[in-house]
């Protein structure tokens, strides 16, 4: 089973910058795009950002566009999504998403998220 593991988050202050990490606890696995996406309380969970693995063409939701910036590592299967300009708003559980394969299945995995408070 893959599953994903997620790094960073924390505390900042507004304006200030934090990143955070995920990759796949597997060996072997494929990465066809891995993504952020937040959750606030008593919100629904809303898209950030995500990248393509084989290109590094990325996509960003229109509330992050111009502060977060997405990066991969192919060579160590990690993503990492930097945070700057941080606003109270942005203040979530942030989750990593992964679609890949295999064992010659596909998945679409979700980490447990990672807390981000932004706040003064």
């Amino acid at each position: 089973q893959v599953q994903l593991v997620e790094s960073g988050g924390g505390l900042v202050q507004p304006g200030g910058s934090l990143s955070v990490s995920c990759g796949p606890s597997t060996i072997g696995f494929s990465i066809y795009r891995m993504g952020w996406y937040r959750q606030a309380p008593g919100k629904q969970r809303e898209f950030v950002a995500a990248i393509t693995w084989s290109s590094g063409i990325s996509a960003y939701g229109d509330s992050v566009k111009g502060r977060f910036t997405i990066s991969r590592d192919s060579t160590k299967n990690t993503m990492t999504l930097q945070m700057n300009s941080l606003e109270v708003g942005d203040t979530a559980v942030y989750y990593c998403n992964a679609n890949g394969a295999y064992g010659g299945r596909s998945y679409d995995v979700w980490g447990q998220g990672t807390q981000v408070t932004v706040s003064s």
